[in-house]
This record gives C-alpha cells, sequence and structure tokens, in this order.
C-alpha cells in the first residue's frame, strides 16, 4: 500500500509540474471523431460512429442521422483497458507528419522496432489503416421543416463517397460544404479514434500519435480541421464491443478540458498515464443495478468549469490544495461574494472620481455607436419605447391632476425625451434608463398643495439648488458610499420597484362591467335623441327643418345640443373581459416567445429573432385581435400639439419676480431631501444595473452619471418639466433585451452568456422616438393600452429573475424534496433560510406601507440611516461552537467548507472596511444589524 501511494503521488507531482508550466498559447478545442472498421466480404473501410465537440453523438443503428448530444457514460473497465493500452501500446509524441500514409508507415515501423508486431505484418497493418473513409453525410429523406433551409452535404451520387480517397491531403468539397463547422470553434483542432477488428492479429495493435504540427490529412475527418492526435487500436476478432468502448473512453478523455490540456504537453508516456490516474480519481461511479445504462443522460444547463480541478493540482504545488477527488474538495462552487468595482473608490481629490469616470469612457467612444447596429437592437428600441411611453402617459396624466396641469403628459414627454437622450449621450452607463417616480410625484403633489406662493418659481429654485448639491456630491466623490449598501438592499429595492410595476398593471385593469344590463328585458331599453328646446337662440332654422333628431348617433346628438332619453342611454359595454385578454395574452405570449430560443422548433437563428422581437410581435397580435374584435376599448392618447398643458404658462420658467427674496435661500431645505431622493434613487438603481453578473466590460461612471442627473435637474426646472432619475425596471429590462450568447456552441451545450451589447444607441433612439410620438398618434392609437399594461405587467416579473429573495419566498411553498439544489440549502438549516427571508419580507411590507402613504418620500432617508448603521457597527464579537462553518455573503448566507478549528470566539470585520477578513469562522450578524 505505501508503494502504490508512493507512486500515486509521484504521478500526482508530475501531473502538476506539467499543468504549471507556462504556455502564452491556450489549449484549443479538440473535434473527437471515431471511425470502426466495416467488413463487406474482402472489402474494408473506415465508416464515422461517433464524435464529440464537448458531448457523445452517436449514429443511430438506423445509420440516417444523429443521436442527439448527450453525457458519454464510460464503463470503468474500459478505462482501466485503455490505461493498460496506453502502458503497452506505441506512444509517438510530436510525429513530424504531412500526410497519412507517411504517419501510418512511422506507427508500424515503431510497432516493428518495439517488437510488439512482425514485419510480415507492416504491409497488412498499413493496408487497413489507409482504407476508405466513409462520414455521416447522408440525410434521411424525410426532412423536418426545420432542415428545410441548410443544404444537403450527401453527394447526388452514393459512389462519390465511397470514392473518398485518404491519401489526398485537401478536404473534400463535402467537407467544406459540411454546416457542422459553425459548432466547432475556429482555432479547433481534431483527434482522430480508429477502432477495429483484423483477422490477421493475434493481440491488440495500439498507438497514441500527437504531431508535431495540426495536419489536414484529407477525408479523414467529417469537417475540415487539422489533425493533432491520432489513436489506433485493432485486434483480433471477437473483442469488438470492448474495443468500441475503449474508443469511446479515449475520445471522451480528449474531449475533457484537463486531459486535452495534459496530452498537448505530455513528454512522455507517463505524463499521459499520470492523465488519465487523474481523470479515474474524478470518476463517479453509478451502482448498475439502479439505473439502465442505455439512458442518455442529458446535457447540463451549465457546465461546470475544470477551474476548480486545475486549481486543487496547482494549489498542491504550494501546499494549499487538498486531496484529489470528487470528495477532496469543494462539493461545489460557492457563489462570488457581492462587491463592487473600482469606480467608488475614494480618491479624495476635487473631481477626482469624475475625471477617472471620463477616462475610463473616452476609449469606447466608438464601439459605443458601432456596437448598437445590430438587429437585436431593432428590438429592445421597440420594448423599450412602448414602455417609456406608456409611462410617460401614466405619469404625465397623475402628475396633471396632482399639480393642476402646470405639469401634464405634454411636459412629461417632452422631458423624457430631452432627459433620457442628454444622458444616453454623455452619461457614464448608457444602458440606465431615465424616468419619473412615485416619490418625486409625491414630492410635486405636497409642494404645490402646501404653498400659497407660486409653484413653478419655487420649484425651479429648489431644482437649482438640488443641481449645485449634487455637483457638490459629484466633486467630493461622494458616490463612493454606494459601496457599503449590501445586496440585502439592493435585493430588497429591485423587490419593491418590480412589485410596484406588477401591482400598478393589475390595478390600472379596473374596467367597469355593465352589470344591471339584462338581457332578458332587451325588448324594455330604448334610448332616443330629443331635440332642443325651439326657443334656443343659439340654435338655427337649420337644425329643425333638416335633421332627423330620431337617426343622430348619441356623440352627434350631444354635439347638436339634443338630450338623451332611455334606460338604455347609460349602457357601459363589458370592456373587462377582453381587456383582460389582451391584458394576461400579451404577457403570456411575451413569456412563451421569449423561451422560445430554447424550444425545439426551428432552426436556431429563427428562435433566436423570435425570442428577440417577442414584445413587438406579441404586442402587433393583440392589436390585431383588437382591431378584428372592434369594440371601444382604450386606446393610447398621445398629445398632438406642441403646446403646454395649462394653456397659461410658456415653456421657460423666470426665475425672479413672483415670490419673496427669503424664497430663494429657503427652497435649499427642500431641495437637500430632493437630492437624497435622487441620489439614492440613481445609485442604487445604477449598482444593480452594473452587477458583476451582467458581465458589463466598459466600465461604470456612477460619478459621471449623478454629474449629468444633477445638470438635467437645473434644465428641467428652468423648462417647467418633471424631474427624472434612473429607472429600475425599465432599466433592467434594456439590459435583458441587449443580452448576448455564444453563437457557436458545441451541440448539447447550452450557449453561455457572454454579456450584454454596450452601446447609447438604443436608448437615444428610444428617447428620439419619444420625443417625435406627438406626429406619431395617428398610428400609436390603435394601441389599447391593456396591452401596454401587459409589457408593464412583463417588465416587473421579468425583472424579479435572478433576485436570490424572491427564490427563497417560493421555497415556502415547496417540500424540502422539490426544492432546487440552491448551494445556500446544502449548508444552512432551513428555518434558518425562512427566518432570515421572513425578516427581509416584513422590511419589504413596512416599505410597501410607507409607498402608500405621503411618507415615501423618506425612504432614501431610511437606506442612507441603514448604511450609517452599517458603517458604525464596525466589527462584530460572536462565540460559535467548534462545527460552525458558515459566512454570510452580502445578500445572504454564502458557507464555506473550513477545517474545524478549535476555537470559540471569532471576530468580524465589517464587509465596509478594505482590510481582509482574518478569521476563518465567520458569525451570521447581517440580518441582525439590519432588523
Amino acid at each position: 500500500n505505501e508503494h502504490t501511494h508512493s507512486f500515486k503521488t509521484s504521478d500526482n507531482l508530475m501531473l502538476r509540474y506539467i499543468l504549471g508550466e507556462d504556455d502564452d498559447m491556450p489549449t484549443p478545442t479538440l473535434f473527437t471523431e471515431m471511425d470502426t472498421l466495416q467488413h463487406d466480404g474482402d472489402e474494408m473501410e473506415w465508416k464515422e460512429s461517433a464524435r464529440w465537440v464537448k458531448f457523445e453523438e452517436k449514429v443511430e443503428e438506423g445509420g440516417e442521422r444523429w443521436s442527439k448530444p448527450h453525457v458519454s457514460t464510460l464503463t470503468l473497465h474500459s478505462l482501466f483497458e485503455l490505461r493498460t493500452c496506453i502502458q503497452t501500446g506505441s506512444v509517438l509524441l510530436d510525429l513530424e507528419g504531412y500526410s497519412l500514409p507517411q504517419i501510418v508507415d512511422d506507427i508500424v515501423d515503431r510497432q516493428v522496432a518495439d517488437g510488439l508486431i512482425g514485419p510480415e505484418l507492416r504491409e497488412k497493418v498499413s493496408f487497413v489503416l489507409l482504407r476508405k473513409h466513409r462520414h455521416q453525410h447522408k440525410k434521411p429523406i424525410h426532412l423536418s421543416l426545420a432542415d428545410m433551409g441548410k443544404s444537403n452535404n450527401s453527394p447526388t451520387n452514393p459512389a462519390q463517397s465511397r470514392s473518398m480517397n485518404d491519401i489526398s491531403d485537401k478536404p473534400s468539397t463535402d467537407q467544406m460544404k459540411n454546416k457542422f463547422m459553425k459548432k466547432i470553434p475556429r482555432d479547433a483542432e481534431a483527434s482522430n479514434v480508429l477502432i477495429g477488428e483484423v483477422d490477421f492479429l493475434d493481440k491488440p495493435f495500439v498507438a497514441f500519435v500527437r504531431l508535431a504540427q495540426a495536419t489536414t490529412l484529407g477525408g479523414l475527418t467529417e469537417v475540415p480541421v487539422p489533425t493533432r492526435f491520432l489513436f489506433v487500436l485493432l485486434g483480433p476478432h471477437g473483442k469488438g464491443k470492448s474495443y468500441n468502448e475503449i474508443g469511446r473512453a479515449i475520445a471522451t478523455l480528449m474531449v475533457d478540458d484537463l486531459f486535452s490540456d495534459v496530452a498537448y504537453k505530455a513528454r512522455d508516456r507517463d505524463d499521459l498515464i499520470a492523465g488519465i490516474d487523474e481523470f479515474l480519481d474524478e470518476v463517479i461511479v453509478l451502482p448498475p443495478g439502479e439505473w439502465d445504462p442505455k439512458i442518455r443522460i442529458e446535457p447540463p444547463k451549465k457546465v461546470p468549469s475544470a477551474d476548480m480541478r486545475y486549481k486543487l493540482y496547482l494549489g498542491q504545488v504550494n501546499g494549499t490544495g487538498t486531496a484529489g477527488g470528487p470528495g477532496g474538495g469543494e462539493d461545489e462552487e460557492m457563489p462570488i461574494p457581492h462587491e463592487l468595482g473600482e469606480e467608488l473608490q475614494f480618491t479624495g481629490r476635487f473631481c477626482g472620481g469624475l475625471w477617472l469616470d471620463i477616462k475610463r469612457k473616452v476609449p469606447w467612444i466608438l464601439s459605443d455607436f458601432s456596437q448598437g447596429f445590430h438587429i437585436q437592437s431593432i428590438s429592445a428600441v421597440l420594448f423599450i419605447y412602448l414602455g417609456c411611453i406608456t409611462n410617460a402617459i401614466t405619469f404625465g396624466g397623475l402628475l396633471g391632476d396632482a399639480t393642476d396641469n402646470y405639469q401634464g403628459v405634454m411636459e412629461s414627454f417632452l422631458g423624457t425625451a430631452l432627459a433620457g437622450t442628454v444622458f444616453c449621450l454623455l452619461g457614464g452607463q448608457p444602458l440606465i434608463i431615465l424616468s419619473s417616480t412615485g416619490p418625486i410625484l409625491i414630492f410635486e403633489k405636497l409642494l404645490y398643495e402646501s404653498n400659497t406662493i407660486d409653484y413653478m418659481e419655487l420649484r425651479l429654485w429648489i431644482g437649482l439648488h438640488s443641481c449645485l448639491q449634487c455637483l457638490i456630491l459629484v466633486a467630493t466623490d461622494a458616490s463612493y458610499i454606494i459601496k457599503y449598501i449590501t445586496r440585502f438592499t439592493e435585493e430588497g429595492f429591485s423587490s419593491l420597484i418590480s412589485f410596484i410595476f406588477i401591482s400598478d398593471a393589475i390595478k390600472k385593469m379596473y374596467y367597469p362591467i355593465n352589470r344591471v344590463f339584462k338581457p332578458d328585458y332587451v325588448t324594455t331599453y330604448r334610448c332616443e335623441c330629443i331635440a332642443p328646446d325651439q326657443g334656443e337662440p343659439l340654435l338655427s332654422l337649420l337644425f329643425f327643418c333638416c335633421l332627423d333628431w330620431s337617426q343622430l348617433s348619441k356623440k352627434e346628438c350631444v354635439k347638436y345640443g339634443g338630450a338623451l332619453l332611455g334606460n338604455a342611454c347609460k349602457y357601459v359595454p363589458d370592456l373587462a373581459l377582453i381587456s383582460f385578454i389582451l391584458f394576461f395574452g400579451t404577457y403570456s405570449m411575451t413569456v412563451s416567445l421569449k423561451k422560445f430560443k430554447t424550444s425545439r422548433y426551428f432552426p436556431t437563428k429563427l428562435r433566436k429573432l423570435i425570442s428577440d422581437f417577442s414584445i413587438f410581435m406579441s404586442i402587433m397580435t393583440f392589436v390585431g385581435l383588437d382591431m378584428l374584435v372592434g369594440l371601444d376599448t382604450p386606446k393610447l392618447i398621445v398629445p398632438t400639439e406642441f403646446q403646454p398643458t395649462r394653456p397659461d404658462r410658456g415653456w421657460v420658467v423666470m426665475p425672479f419676480g413672483k415670490n419673496p427674496w427669503w424664497v430663494y435661500v429657503a427652497s435649499a431645505v427642500p431641495a437637500l431631501l430632493v437630492t437624497i431622493l435622487i441620489f439614492m434613487d440613481q445609485q442604487i438603481s445604477a449598482v444593480i444595473v452594473n452587477r458583476k453578473e451582467n458581465k458589463l466590460k466598459k466600465g461604470c461612471g456612477y460619478h459621471l452619471d449623478l454629474f449629468w442627473v444633477g445638470i438635467l435637474m437645473a434644465v428641467c426646472s428652468f423648462l417647467g418639466l418633471p424631474w427624472y432619475v434612473a429607472a429600475t425596471v425599465i432599466s433592467i429590462a434594456h439590459i435583458d433585451s441587449l443580452k448576448m450568447e455564444s453563437e457557436s456552441s458545441a451541440p448539447g451545450e447550452q450557449p453561455q452568456f457572454l454579456g450584454v451589447r454596450e452601446q447609447r444607441l438604443t436608448g437615444i433612439l428610444v428617447f428620439v422616438l419619444t420625443g417625435v410620438s406627438i406626429f406619431l398618434a395617428p398610428v400609436l392609437q390603435y394601441i389599447p393600452m391593456p396591452v401596454l399594461y401587459g409589457v408593464f405587467l412583463y417588465m416587473g416579473v421579468a425583472s424579479l429573475a435572478g433576485i436570490q429573495f424572491w427564490e427563497r419566498i417560493k421555497l415556502y411553498l415547496m417540500p424540502a424534496k422539490h426544492q432546487p439544489d440552491f448551494s445556500f440549502l446544502r449548508h444552512v438549516p432551513l428555518r434558518r433560510v425562512h427566518l432570515f427571508t421572513l425578516v427581509q419580507i416584513i422590511c419589504l411590507a413596512v416599505l410597501w406601507t410607507l409607498k402608500s402613504t405621503v411618507a415615501a418620500i423618506i425612504f432614501p432617508v431610511m437606506v442612507i440611516a441603514l448604511c450609517v448603521c452599517l458603517r458604525w457597527r464596525g466589527s462584530v464579537v460572536c462565540n460559535t461552537s467548534d462545527n460552525l462553518k458558515s459566512i454570510l455573503n452580502e445578500s445572504f448566507f454564502i458557507i464555506s467548507k473550513l477545517e474545524r478549528f478549535q476555537q470559540t470566539e471569532c471576530s468580524i470585520t465589517h464587509v465596509g472596511r478594505e482590510s481582509p477578513i482574518s478569521s476563518p469562522i465567520y458569525c451570521l450578524h447581517r440580518q441582525v444589524i439590519f432588523a
């Protein structure tokens, strides 16, 4: 046992040395093809039987199609046999090979030189290895609709496929036209596995070859990819199944990230064996009586990264690793701690943060516009535009009611267009969408109702003071305090805004139902138009002579001064049903089409196109349904004239002349509340947008964003327009509509999220279209409001995705055995999870109650108080048991599996401090501080 342990330890050290070698060139992706030798009388040919990029695809028994990609299931015996084959066979590393005949000659010469075969078998082995290769190009006669647009790669003449000559160094026409190349990365190389049975051998012929340079070997591979590795296994008849399993084992190893790296860097046979041993260390065995080996395991939605295996071996070199094997390290990758980047570092210089934001953004100016020219941008513009104009109309109507039309729908449209365009053009994070918020509306209402002095002039000075205060915050790098806002606060804030969107969308769907109308008494209902009194001096004699008042419509009767008489005159059509059909239909269709890109129907590009334009297609479908039904549903009403909503006010507000001089100074007090409101709304929304999960590459611009929000406050105050700040839900929707995924993915592999299409063009177009909407009124008037409320509902629900708080709320309704396999559920007792979630629910309920009252404007003050409390707490000392192994992350419990420590006290440094946490045991204290 000691000898075996020392032997394995030396193999591990060897493998660590290989993996630790510095190499500037990354290991290419390997495409592996396995061909088996087919006998037809005296004729022989190599026929493709399986292929791998990441997952295995088999040629089905019928031979007409490929199987679905699936995880390779290998027998443990085949891996041990493969290890034996590498030990006893020929291993040729860095062979100078330029053609298949030359490579075959070198392999056979090595076998003869090593005494593995006799010289008399040289010609027979070479003859077999140089037989023709037939690949799986033939398509079934009956094609699906998804295949109609694809070119058929099979030649018209079957003999043409069989005449493929491997001695040719150039790829054939069929190879060049193979659509499978789209699934393979451009820098990929091939490894070919040849498995066969022959009658002239009495023991297996095994060779593993690595070429010094990847070489295109004609028709050896089904796609024109240069070959780097070659594995040959020929043996006597009777063990075909065993040979096939060994071939599948080496093919699976070649597409394994860590083994392929070893294969590229191996110096001798022992290095390859060490790589196989590492693979065996990670293998998990399934009991044969508890599953069916014929079942094909579906590829996982997220393939685990090999980084942990690399770190395990590389860490052991420095003495920081643990024992290998699945159970030797973490059983899952821990979540990344919530943290913010260098954009919120306090510089201590005047406008230091602003200057760094500008320097960070200048190099991206050209790409901010060039990257916007993509078809995905069109769907994003249509989606966000409809959301913005709906929000502008809703907010403008409420603001008009609150301020007696000093600010109304027209001002809301103009302000949205002006502020949004400037911000997207010059702001630090152009993906943020500006909009008016509920607390601002409440502030405007209180300001208008509680003062007898001129409202517009007072509002102008409040805006100017608030602008100055924002500029002071920018100059002093005050935005850095946002780093003390935890994920707990972020999730509470974003959940609150999402629930508000959902609630408002549903509340606006209140339409009257005609409960008085009785179908059985329809014969008694009547409504007549009665002519007005003939003594009315304003009426023309023409009305009485030429008009048939009984034939006038309801609108015409009222227009000409007639009176409606009858119990049917007040009939209200039942619009509730059709409105809810439009509302939920738009939402449901949008959700379904958004998920369509992961469905099984139609080609990939068409599915992605449908998913990108899901909002537009849903809106157009239900607008058409509304027109087809013909009911008088409420429509989108857009101002048609460019003039202020209130006739007695102009477009520019004068700063002097209507209020006493002391108002100009005293307005700084309410301006302070507005500044806190703007600052916290803007920066919390910016933190949510700039999360690392969104993989934004162009950096943030917190100081630059606040600078332009402050400037726009002053401009909008002079023009008598509403104030604008970052809108959380619409900004998240903007990001979701611009997410990018990998186009070239291996069969069975889910497309990888690459990031967001960061550009300024979509935001600018959205707000320009909002500004010119008054000219689009004839078209927009056909859009029913229930359809737009359905879009609002989708925005609110979609923004909840990815919020851990929402996922934990759903755990209350799930039995333990049906709960998702979240990492925190593996380490934290369920009762503690529910307790923590309950604390967040209570906090959210308090905020929801406050937002329904005039106290909603103090919400940002509460957030600041929380940050001060967290900063004041500093560090916490607590007692723990020997078995305590939990660490609470910014948003929740992130548990780290630590070794047991014989100590009963732990000291915790608050996350706001920059010094690292020295203690190995962390205390669960964040929820206590928040409560």
